[in-house]
């Protein structure tokens, strides 16, 4: 099999990591698990003689991370604006061969299994080299109501036909996806063929494919940057992947990845993964911890002590400070401080 082509999408500002994660420096460029970044630890996840230099769009804001972090690309495409994941990925689809089989992979999140990761890759290039449109699925242990679901339908020589994509459920339905079997966390991970994809596009979203061609048709290629033309770009309206082409193709496949996947959306999400004691406490920076369970503490400079507490999460960062419980962490995002950052 021809090499895999890496497309790793740099997008969001990541507001419920706030006060961590801002709008200048969102949550991919950030080493929240260890010394790497999120995006350096995705970059590394594709890295190998299985896969080509990646493809990396982003925007200009974060151009200069990108090159910084980075060990090699096959291109840095610059978007002029965001437009949500179905124009980047068509942008990086039209920089390839029709051939090519594109391996999709959002730069900030997290994957503690990479045997798993890899032979989720194989079989994901397998069906997409028959031409289906892959996402990868993860088994749910918990009723999530912070996914989308995929509803796994027929078998096929590898993985099955995804028969419906569910929006995030309320708690109820999540525990009712649960006990009923046959749901799958989607992951945000997809695989295809360049050709494929753009025809499902223009067969879907005929105005948004046409733009997209316009903007690579006009657009500056120079020392592995390319740029989009920005007055066709603008004329795209926004849309996921899932909205624009998966949900309404008739060749859409799910494959079975249960590599230890997060999102890392949020400050419980990213407690859950780090390293933490016997009481399920963790802690970054200078911290001390008495009689406290599930606590989590990260902080940039000041020395922060808690006493007596359970299930929040206290974050420290310069003159910002955030404290949460855990089932709270969902609505960082809504603070005004996020929002504005």
């Amino acid at each position: 099999m021809d090499r895999i082509h890496p497309v790793i999408l740099c997008g969001g500002g990541g507001t419920r990591l706030w006060p961590r994660s801002r709008q200048a420096k969102p949550k991919p460029f950030l080493p929240l698990l260890g010394d790497r970044t999120l995006f350096q630890l995705s970059c590394d996840r594709v890295s190998g003689d299985r896969f080509a230099d990646p493809i990396v769009v982003a925007g200009e804001a974060h151009r200069e991370y990108v090159g910084e972090q980075a060990r090699s690309l096959s291109e840095l495409i610059v978007e002029p604006e965001g437009k949500n994941t179905a124009p980047a990925i068509a942008l990086a689809a039209h920089r390839l061969p029709p051939e090519a089989v594109m391996l999709v992979c959002p730069s900030d999140h997290h994957i503690g299994d990479l045997d798993r990761f890899n032979a989720g890759v194989g079989d994901a290039a397998r069906l997409a080299s028959e031409d289906w449109l892959v996402s990868f699925a993860i088994t749910p242990d918990r009723p999530e109501t912070g996914f989308g679901y995929l509803k796994a339908g027929e078998p096929l020589s590898i993985g099955q036909r995804i028969e419906q994509f569910v929006e995030k459920p309320d708690e109820e339905r999540a525990k009712g996806f649960l006990d009923q079997g046959g749901y799958a966390w989607n992951a945000g991970i997809f695989a295809f063929r360049a050709g494929v994809f753009l025809d499902e596009l223009k067969r879907h979203r005929p105005a948004m494919a046409e733009a997209v061609a316009n903007a690579v048709g006009s657009g500056r290629a120079q020392d592995r940057l390319f740029r989009p033309d920005r007055d066709a770009f603008a004329a795209i309206e926004g849309e996921s992947v899932d909205y624009a082409v998966m949900e309404n193709t008739d060749r859409a496949a799910m494959v079975a990845a249960d590599m230890r996947w997060s999102d890392v959306g949020n400050w419980q999400a990213l407690q859950d993964i780090r390293d933490s004691d016997e009481a399920g406490n963790s802690t970054h920076g200078q911290a001390e911890l008495v009689d406290c369970r599930n606590v989590m503490v990260d902080t940039d400079g000041p020395r922060v002590s808690v006493i007596g507490l359970s299930d929040i999460a206290i974050i420290v960062d310069g003159n910002e400070v955030l404290v949460t419980t855990r089932d709270g962490a969902q609505n960082v995002g809504k603070l005004e401080g996020a929002r504005n950052q």
